[in-house]
């Protein structure tokens, strides 16, 4: 059974007694809960500001084809004390897209807080920073992680060091709650879980393919299919690239 979270042996980030920034990227065809799970949680963090940012100001659809909309580009926002990358299919497009991946790469390297969501984990391996680092992601992607230099754990939410990474989709919101006990403590994390109902009693139990039945997990599979090759192709890339695996 996976563990709910894990803390590496690097030091954690500090306390903030100050006002914190909030940096939330937002791309086309991305999971959107990924972004608004954690943005719920983080929003009520206290004495914080939330900038919701993307390449251009465009209005952005998720996968499913919900609207948002960013309100600051990439080259014109501030550096965030933490930054979140949210994942989906649309992360398969940013994969080589150097703006993006220096916004990343500039957060890890700075010591400031990088908090990746399901397969957002993916983004930050082509930005270089998952080397050598304990990480998670959604399940169906969680064996690309080795490709990047990670560590893959086994875990609903992974800390190391600055870099907090969430397991598939809804872990975002957990990852948020940790995020938040990072900043401000975990009286105030529980605070936020409580005013936001935050208790999970699943209706069903299909949420982790160990509980699944089959041939539900058959089904995602095979739907699942030609991203899966396509993320597969990209992780031997950065391999390749980095000497990772070989």
């Amino acid at each position: 059974m996976d563990s709910p979270l894990i803390i590496a042996e690097k030091p954690k980030p500090e306390l903030h007694n100050g006002h914190v920034t909030i940096g939330c990227l937002i791309f086309p065809r991305m999971d959107q809960i990924d972004f608004t799970g954690p943005f719920e949680v983080l929003s009520r963090v206290p004495d914080s500001s939330v900038r919701v940012m993307a390449k251009t100001l465009a209005p952005i659809r998720d996968v499913q084809g919900l609207i948002l909309t960013p309100e600051v580009s990439i080259a014109e926002a501030p550096k965030p004390d933490v930054l979140l990358v949210p994942g989906g299919y649309g992360q398969q497009d940013l994969m080589d897209d150097e703006e993006v991946l220096s916004l990343i790469r500039e957060q890890a390297d700075s010591g400031r807080i990088v908090l990746s969501v399901c397969t957002g984990a993916l983004l930050c391996g082509a930005a270089g920073i998952l080397r050598g680092r304990q990480v998670t992601t959604h399940w169906a992607a969680w064996d690309l992680l080795p490709y990047y230099g990670a560590v893959p754990a086994r875990s609903r939410v992974v800390v190391d060091g600055n870099l907090v990474s969430a397991a598939g989709v809804t872990a975002g919101l957990d990852g948020a709650l940790v995020v938040a006990s990072l900043l401000r403590g975990n009286a105030v994390a529980e605070e936020i879980q409580l005013s936001i109902e935050y208790s999970p009693q699943p209706v069903f139990h299909a949420g982790s393919p160990d509980t699944a039945p089959s041939d539900v997990v058959r089904s995602f599979l095979a739907q699942y299919e030609m991203v899966k090759v396509a993320r597969e192709r990209d992780a031997r890339h950065f391999a390749h690239k980095w000497n990772t695996l070989e």
